[in-house]
């Protein structure tokens, strides 16, 4: 591949607002791109990757890319039997001895979104592993931001790539968003979050539970198996001593024993904002 140093590339996360904006670009309502990178963690629910092929068979002005790093989900479940070296994702904590309750590290975006994107972009820049870029190399990366997130804005660290929002800068809400796909009368695309991300709201997860029974039965397996004796007895060289359960949810409850009814709009109100998953988790 020839070496380039523009481009224009879509952060594609197949949930509401990068949807929209993947649309708006074929609509010829914002300008156009070199390319859309949708990157897959192995773990988004069956309807995002619906979605993301009905998304496909609508544009055609540009390609889009399928790009991963690893299966996240598997890389959890390795890690709760310990054969894997962490767990990467913000799961939630409590002492058994005095209740205290914390959250993991979030790594999980960086490794399994940022990264693969980051890969694809040097790739079609025309650069080969440990290849450095020339001067003047610029990348613009769209990200589905709307609005009611502007927390979620950030100044990408790598210096040649500039995160912009077009959806920002056309004062465009996620509702804004979704009348937006009425009008042009496509369907309302799914939420694009991982089946089991512990920033799912209350609703969410209820949501899970009644239309999705097999992915909520995926989910309370998953929780169980974050707990496993085998992760603490190889984090604590064999001695299995145990000092922190790990669960899916934030009370530290096991998730089937979760009363998703019960309104907490304080907790739901951060943690619903958290949990559209664009392209790079938003955080």
């Amino acid at each position: 591949m020839s070496e380039v140093n523009k481009l224009r590339i879509l952060s594609l996360g197949a949930g509401v607002q990068s949807s929209t904006l993947a649309l708006m670009i074929e609509h010829g309502e914002l300008p156009p791109i070199d390319a859309a990178i949708f990157a897959d963690v192995k773990g988004e629910p069956k309807k995002v990757y619906e979605w993301l092929e009905y998304l496909k068979t609508k544009i055609k002005s540009y390609p889009v890319h399928i790009v991963s790093w690893r299966d996240l989900k598997q890389d959890i479940l390795d890690a709760a039997n310990g054969d894997y070296k962490a767990f990467t994702a913000p799961f939630y904590t409590k002492n058994i001895e005095t209740g205290k309750k914390g959250m993991l590290r979030r790594q999980c975006t960086a490794d399994y979104k940022i990264k693969p994107v980051v890969q694809k972009i040097r790739e079609l820049l025309g650069l080969a592993k440990g290849e450095k870029r020339k001067a003047g190399t610029e990348v613009e990366l769209l990200m589905g931001i709307s609005k009611d997130e502007i927390v979620r804005m950030k100044t990408n660290p790598i210096k040649y790539i500039t995160n912009v929002y077009p959806l920002v800068d056309k004062d465009m809400s996620r509702k804004d968003c979704i009348e937006w796909m009425e009008d042009n009368f496509y369907p309302k695309p799914p939420r694009s979050a991982c089946t089991f991300c512990p920033y799912h709201s209350n609703e969410e997860w209820l949501r899970i539970k009644k239309e999705t029974p097999d992915e909520w039965k995926e989910v309370v397996e998953m929780d169980k198996a974050i707990r496993s004796q085998e992760r603490f007895k190889e984090k604590n060289k064999g001695s299995g001593t145990l000092t922190d359960e790990i669960f899916l949810h934030r009370s530290c409850k096991p998730i089937d024993e979760i009363d998703f009814e019960k309104k907490d709009p304080q907790g739901d109100l951060f943690f619903g904002m958290a949990n559209e998953c664009e392209g790079m988790c938003g955080n």
